[in-house]
């Protein structure tokens, strides 16, 4: 049965060290009890009470660490079956695939074109994280070849994808210390594959003919003392795969079932004929619930919605999506150029923002950090007030940039224009249009 964050809490050793990640050992506790930490990360907890803690702390869906670099990144860890009922925390993971018949130069202008694969959104740096190499024609030496091509050259991390134990483990041996994830353990070949990843302590993903098959090739390989494991149960037909997956995760969470409390692995790319349609079923696996994502190529119009639909998803419903606090160019503002101000949701950014663009007049746009809430919601709830907009715009930098002493706020905070006069000496604050959309039309009639 599990243990509450108190009941946890007791067997800490109670010393705040804060090398856990958290501030102190109560709150690590709470993070046990609800499955978002784990109890390896306590340096100082007895072995009296690690024995009665492992089973009340470990996360339904076990976080499986994938890769190494800027680009290293963690799958499942879900404590929710739906998103609005806490938050969905490890996003799922891009991956494009690269056959071990390409020519080495091939590889290199692809991983190339896929590295520019970089969108800016809400201060935050989207991109696919993984290339999944395919083993094609049981070439170990040109497989292993590729691999350490991939690990060495580039920020991607790696999915080593054969069914021979010996090709795999030649990959490994050139490109093992990127971390990759070895797929796939199968009934025929599981003894092998988990004496790799248990060596080279990687990750593991294992594939049966079904959910039910999986459950024997993970207990097998816990028992041989693996821990990171991602399950693929074999699907393809995307009515099936969908059911599979949503009957994993169910499986996990509500019924408690350990064997299949891992992340998982799907195959858009095994599933349609053209990249169009890999790209709405990829859609369909980033909902419900795949961990990694498999495309047989990675492009813009594909990767790009589906990085902002995974952003959505895995955004916590119980927080405004935000932009992060300071000063944005808006085209190429000088000395000269107006200075505007308003808080830091991310919907009033992008409108704000955008409708600047449509003015053609290049300006220096502040953003106040307000919690994520809009102009209004902040002004009523004292996040925006004269006072505070005032001393970040002393503080901002902005008085660096420009010669001019004129401040430009939101229509609907009109209300504190006399308050940031009094905060800002000397400066003029003039009051913009309370609708975005009229922005534009407001900022040409001043030149």
């Amino acid at each position: 049965m599990a243990l509450t964050g108190i009941q946890i809490f007791k067997l800490l050793p109670k010393t705040n060290c804060k090398e856990c990640g958290v501030p102190t050992c109560l709150a690590f506790a709470m993070n046990l009890a609800s499955g978002k930490a784990e109890l390896d990360s306590c340096p100082y907890v007895s072995d009296d009470a690690r024995a009665q803690l492992a089973e009340a702390s470990a996360p339904p869906i076990r976080p499986v660490a994938i890769g190494k670099g800027v680009r290293a990144a963690k799958t499942g860890g879900e404590t929710v079956l739906c998103r609005h009922e806490k938050t969905f925390f490890n996003p799922t993971l891009f991956a494009g695939t690269i056959t071990s018949d390409t020519a080495v130069a091939v590889v290199e202008a692809k991983l190339k074109v896929w590295n520019a694969l970089q969108y800016e959104r809400v201060g935050l740096n989207l991109r696919p994280e993984l290339v999944a190499l395919k083993d094609v024609n049981g070439d170990g030496v040109a497989f292993a070849t590729l691999a350490k091509l991939i690990a060495e050259t580039s920020e991607f991390n790696l999915i080593l994808m054969s069914e021979s134990a010996e090709i795999i483990g030649g990959a490994v041996a050139t490109a093992g210390f990127k971390r990759p994830l070895i797929y796939a353990a199968t009934a025929a070949n599981v003894d092998a594959f988990g004496k790799i990843a248990l060596d080279n302590d990687l990750p593991l993903a294992v594939k049966a003919d079904s959910v039910d098959g999986l459950i024997a090739l993970t207990d097998k390989l816990v028992g041989m003392g693996l821990k990171d494991l991602v399950l693929d149960p074999g699907s393809r037909e995307i009515k099936k795969a969908l059911e599979d997956q949503v009957g994993i995760r169910r499986a996990a969470l509500k019924a408690g079932n350990r064997s299949l409390g891992f992340p998982t692995i799907t195959f858009p790319c095994e599933m349609a004929s053209n990249i169009a349609t890999e790209g709405l079923i990829a859609s369909m696996f980033v909902a419900k619930y795949g961990g990694i994502v498999v495309m047989s190529d990675l492009t813009t119009e594909v990767i790009f919605p589906l990085l902002l639909e995974r952003l959505n998803i895995f955004t916590d419903p119980q927080r405004p999506m935000t932009v992060v606090e300071g000063i944005f160019e808006i085209g190429a503002p000088n000395e000269n150029s107006p200075v505007l101000v308003t808080t830091n949701f991310a919907l009033t950014y992008f409108i704000v923002s955008g409708e600047i663009e449509a003015s053609k007049v290049p300006a220096w746009l502040l953003i106040k950090d307000s919690e994520g809430l809009s102009v209004l919601t902040a002004w009523a709830a004292g996040k925006f007030g004269g006072d505070d907009v005032g001393a970040f715009v002393k503080k901002c930098g902005i008085m660096d940039k420009v010669k001019h002493t004129e401040l430009i706020i939101p229509g609907y905070a009109a209300a504190i224009a006399g308050d940031v006069e009094e905060e800002l000496s000397g400066w003029t604050i003039t009051v913009g249009p309370r609708e975005a959309a009229h922005l534009a039309g407001f900022l040409r009639a001043r030149l």
